[in-house]
């Protein structure tokens, strides 16, 4: 028989201990051990329970010998189209033969979607697919597929828990794309723990993405995600795969957001943007005029950013709201933004700038669910809620983008003219920047004639920078040129 062993995993770090102990030792996470078995693995030749994992039940190949990496050819192995152009652009290009991939996010926010829809598309174009569930009967699937367009019938669909199941069909199909849906639910004969649990994740996932670069085949995983927003299981899982993708959304807005954590084989700063609709998940072309469509141009407290993820220029629509304290103690809520940044810009705001907001209410927010974390918003957020303070709404035209340092100052930002670009072309005449930044545009502007017509369709010569060298001078600024909200029925002014 082979020989078994008794370890405690730790469900929140993965670390294997001999013994039980109330407080996991290397994390510090108190009654998180649990009791597994493992049963050692047979010899390679033997039959049976365990043999050797997944990928030592399909073929065996010629042994892989040393190259010098000049003599790689890396044409041999073309990318692969997903069919999918928010996927392929956060991917750098589409999938890489061989590659892991790992998909998360909340419960109903898509991840099963886009991978039928991938799945699909790559099926009704020829490619050999594997959908491997084990969340749902082969039905429930065929009745997700049939609202879904274009995807065909030809894709394979397996429903199993085992590991050991996929075997058989990955020797007969040899498929290029696998999806396994999901990770957490598989569980491996190797060991005696329930499905879910860190050992059964990392030896399910250590076999499938072994498994996958032995046949070169794309191998699609999706994770569920804990409470926290992190994804379940052991860390080892994130560093196993090639790429870490996390899908983003709010059920209350249709939109989503697909961005790489991870990504071995091209930029983690690129975005993409879905539309979730009655016939699944679309491409968003323009998410700029997605997230500005329901902007208010007459109420205080909005300023609109020019974000850059990645290589795309986003417009986003920022927005805060003063109010009195009414029981003293001072209450700060933000929504899509980072807490310690918003109450960096509020001492800032208190200290370099004559307006008195540490006595008030602040409520802060990203319109439309996104979440901003570039240090170029800071500006947007602060003109937001002096904005707000001082009952001035900025003008409908202008938009706002800069790093604010602890002095006051207004820092640099990158690709301005990108930017700058993006704004002119939804309408926006105004951009409020540092001083630095349009100086080195300007510069660039008067030593190339082409640099004169570097923004999209020609919309950047359209658009005035206002440069600043300090937020007062911005505030100044907003006090002179803002527009005075009219006064409402019932409405109560921050500002006597």
């Amino acid at each position: 028989m082979a020989k078994r062993r008794t370890v405690h995993a730790c469900q929140a770090c993965g670390a294997q201990h001999p013994r039980w102990h109330g407080r996991c030792p290397d994390c510090g996470q108190w009654d998180s051990l649990v009791e597994e078995t493992y049963e050692a693995p047979k010899a390679a030749t033997g039959t049976g329970r365990g043999a050797a994992g997944l990928a030592a039940r399909l073929p065996t190949e010629q042994e892989e010998k040393p190259r010098r990496l000049g003599e790689i050819d890396v044409d041999a192995v073309p990318r692969i189209p997903s069919g999918e152009g928010e996927l392929d652009r956060v991917l750098g290009g589409g999938f890489v033969p061989g590659s892991v991939i790992l998909l998360g996010g909340d419960p109903g926010v898509g991840k099963s979607t886009l991978a039928l829809q991938v799945a699909g598309r790559l099926a009704a174009g020829g490619e050999s697919v594997l959908y491997v569930s084990g969340e749902e009967s082969a039905e429930q699937i065929r009745l997700r597929a049939e609202r879904l367009p274009g995807l065909g019938s030809a894709m394979q669909v397996l429903t199993t828990t085992r590991v050991e199941a996929l075997a058989d069909p990955w020797k007969t199909l040899a498929p290029r794309f696998v999806v396994v849906d999901s990770i957490q639910t598989l569980a491996t004969e190797a060991i005696e723990s329930a499905a879910g649990s860190v050992a059964q994740v990392r030896e399910s996932a250590a076999q499938l993405a072994a498994t996958a670069k032995k046949q070169g085949s794309v191998l699609l995983l999706i994770g569920h995600v804990t409470k926290d927003g992190t994804l379940a299981g052991p860390r080892v899982l994130e560093h196993l795969v090639d790429v870490v993708l996390t899908f983003e959304g709010d059920r209350a807005h249709a939109f989503r957001l697909l961005r790489a954590v991870k990504n071995r084989f091209g930029s983690t700063q690129e975005i993409g943007v879905l539309n979730m609709a009655g016939h699944g998940l679309e491409a968003v072309e323009n998410p700029s005029e997605l997230f500005l469509e329901e902007r208010s141009t007459r109420a205080p407290g909005s300023c609109v950013i020019p974000l850059l993820e990645g290589t795309r220029p986003m417009l986003v629509e920022l927005q805060a709201l003063v109010a009195p304290a009414p029981y003293g103690t001072p209450r700060r809520t933000t929504l899509g933004l980072e807490d310690a940044r918003v109450a960096l810009l509020l001492a800032v705001l208190d200290r370099r700038t004559p307006i008195d907001i540490l006595s008030q209410d602040v409520y802060a927010k990203a319109a439309g669910g996104v979440r901003v974390a570039e240090p170029a918003a800071d500006l947007a957020i602060a003109l937001a809620i002096a904005s707000s303070r001082l009952d001035r709404a900025l003008p409908a035209d202008t938009a706002a983008v800069g790093e604010i340092g602890l002095g006051g100052e207004l820092r640099r930002v990158a690709r301005l003219d990108v930017r700058r670009a993006e704004a002119a072309r939804l309408g926006f005449r105004r951009l409020l920047v540092p001083a630095v930044c349009a100086r080195e545009l300007e510069e660039r502007a008067s030593g190339s004639a082409g640099a004169r017509k570097g923004g999209r369709r020609g919309g950047s010569e359209q658009c005035e920078l206002v440069p600043f060298e300090e937020l007062a001078q911005a505030i100044a600024w907003l006090e002179e040129n803002g527009v005075a909200e009219p006064p409402r029925r019932g409405a109560r002014r921050a500002v006597d």
